[in-house]
């Protein structure tokens, strides 16, 4: 896969809250998209920020909201109104098709893209409708930051890629230089990364290396 056509969202999950907006300049010039983790401590274990840090933030990234809670159709309205663009619920927490085509259906209307994500270990089957904008594929356990890869997600990538061969598949856990290499030639073109850009002390360089540049 071409490395220009690898779009970067730096997780603002890793940066220093207490420094955030100058976190997001220092990657503002070099990255593609801005994740922002949505944690309920239900679905996943831990909390994390709400709508209002996002509001907080200036950037001219693409906002990407991954929703880790148990019922994203309960949040999908705060983010959007607090400037999200983009917006991925797990299959996990949604696991009927008509649910899933339900969020995706609410999630544009409001002029966001919609992606579904899966934990590691849940097969791509449980994404029950493919009229998606993104399918993020975890390749750490959500919902806590600087975890281990998983390997063992490479060929669920793959297989996506090879099914949906013009779908955007992100891949979001343990990626740094490495890691990014294994995933996109497996067939990811969208990389999150929190750790290991905001880790480094040169971003740019940090974010380069993800593109395999």
């Amino acid at each position: 896969m071409s490395t220009s056509s690898i779009i970067i969202a730096p997780s603002i999950l890793s940066a220093d809250f207490g420094r955030l907006q100058q976190e997001v300049d220092s990657v503002e010039q070099h990255a593609d998209w801005l994740q922002v983790d949505v944690m309920d401590g239900h679905f996943v274990p831990n909390l994390s920020f709400g709508a209002p840090v996002l509001r907080c933030i200036k950037t001219s990234l693409l906002i990407d909201v991954h929703l880790m809670v148990s019922n994203p159709e309960a949040r999908i309205q705060e983010f959007i109104d607090a400037g999200a663009q983009h917006i991925t619920f797990h299959a996990e927490a949604v696991p009927q098709r008509s649910d899933q085509e339900r969020l995706v259906s609410i999630i544009r209307q409001h002029k966001c893209t919609a992606g579904i994500a899966i934990n590691p270990e849940t097969h791509h089957d449980a994404i029950q409708t493919m009229d998606v904008d993104l399918v993020l594929c975890m390749t750490v356990h959500p919902g806590k930051g600087g975890q281990k890869f998983i390997e063992s997600v490479l060929p669920k990538i793959a297989s996506i890629r090879s099914q949906h061969p013009h779908m955007m598949i992100q891949v979001d856990g343990g990626i740094d230089a490495k890691t990014a290499a294994v995933c996109r030639e497996a067939g990811a073109n969208n990389l999150v990364s929190g750790s290991s850009i905001f880790s480094a002390a040169d971003r740019a360089a940090a974010i380069r290396s993800l593109r395999g540049l």
